[in-house]
């Protein structure tokens, strides 16, 4: 049975007080009654109860990650970088999913209803507003990682989206295509990064002094490999298919491998393909796919500690911090080494 308070206290000749205070850390303990305790301490094999302890400090320990879904790779990989990141400052993860509905994201990020132990909340969402954020009733820090809600208040992680898209469509420009498709602009989701990644895209066919064809931007539903193969055969109905395609996300782009095989099509020789998010299963495709790899890590650093920052007082104004990137060039787009990583600065508004 492990010990208590009391059994240190009659070891040690003192109060139950005066145990919690050297327990706690607390500076006015005499340094020769300290470690009188602390070896009582340690003879007994005291272990402090963490939940107790945050509990009388008014925290519960306890992070709440809200994504939209569990089995996409590639959240299923930031939830391993945070829960990584949270437990090297003591903190417990609790996963919740959203399913990118916005009835359960106003339920658990806006409401915070089933989250009121949770000192702060990290979340992905998809379908919030700015006005659903401002309508929130926890007080709890929020850090919000992905999309981008203009006007929320709150403080966020993300890539560049903008950069990045146009870095993957210039990649494409560069081995010589021309007819270059986007698939994965929203269709009935108001989040911003398919926007972002559309304009990044723009962009890039703009400065090459290409045309930007409205037949070539397919909007999905999900951003899923089932989608990727509805896109590719809309694309490949057109009196002139593309020679290229950027995908926002490498679920999209796996599903586009795969209807491209079906239908015959070479990927790369007739067909360049680049994904977006750098997901294992891309790396054992078939051709390997180029993608766009943000740094999961950096992104779960940076919002964990501005979360620990938050819980710790600080009042500044919302800030926007930027993540890194990288451009890795893989078989699906005629190559196989790796561009340089792209650096981005962190930093507030």
């Amino acid at each position: 049975m492990a010990a208590t308070l009391r059994e240190v206290a009659e070891r040690a000749g003192v109060s139950v007080r005066t145990v919690s205070n050297v327990v706690n850390d607390y500076p006015h303990v005499a340094p020769k009654t300290r470690a009188i305790v602390q070896r009582a301490l340690d003879e007994l094999g005291y272990q402090p109860n963490p939940l107790a302890r945050s509990l009388r400090q008014g925290r519960s320990g306890l992070v709440g990650l809200v994504i939209p879904e569990l089995d996409v790779p590639y959240f299923a990989e930031l939830s391993r970088a945070v829960l990584h990141e949270a437990r090297a400052l003591g903190l417990t993860v609790v996963v919740d999913q959203t399913d990118g509905e916005l009835a359960r994201e106003r339920e658990v990020i806006v409401r915070g209803q089933g989250s009121a132990m949770y000192d702060a909340v990290i979340a992905s969402p998809v379908s919030l507003t700015s006005t659903d954020l401002k309508a929130r009733r926890s007080t709890a820090p929020l850090i919000l990682i992905g999309e981008r809600i203009a006007g929320g208040g709150v403080d966020h992680v993300m890539v560049d989206n903008v950069a990045a898209a146009h870095d993957a469509t210039a990649h494409l420009i560069s081995s010589g295509r021309r007819r270059i498709a986007a698939i994965g602009e929203s269709w009935n989701r108001p989040a911003t990064t398919a926007h972002l990644r559309t304009e990044g895209y723009r962009a890039a066919l703009t400065a090459a002094g290409l045309p930007v064809d409205p037949e070539l931007i397919v909007a999905t539903r999900y951003l899923h490999r089932a989608d990727g193969v509805q896109a590719l055969d809309r694309l490949m109905s057109l009196a002139q298919p593309p020679d290229a395609i950027f995908c926002y996300n490498d679920l999209l782009a796996l599903g586009v491998l795969h209807a491209a095989a079906h239908r015959g099509v070479r990927v790369p020789d007739d067909l360049a393909v680049v994904g977006f998010d750098d997901i294992e299963d891309g790396r054992y495709s078939r051709p390997t796919l180029t993608t766009i790899s943000p740094d999961r890590r950096q992104i779960a650093r940076l919002a964990v500690e501005m979360l620990q920052r938050r819980l710790d007082g600080d009042t500044a104004p919302a800030a926007e911090l930027r993540a890194n990137y990288q451009l890795i060039v893989r078989e699906s787009s005629g190559a196989a080494q790796s561009a340089a990583p792209r650096q981005r600065p962190t930093g507030g508004r």
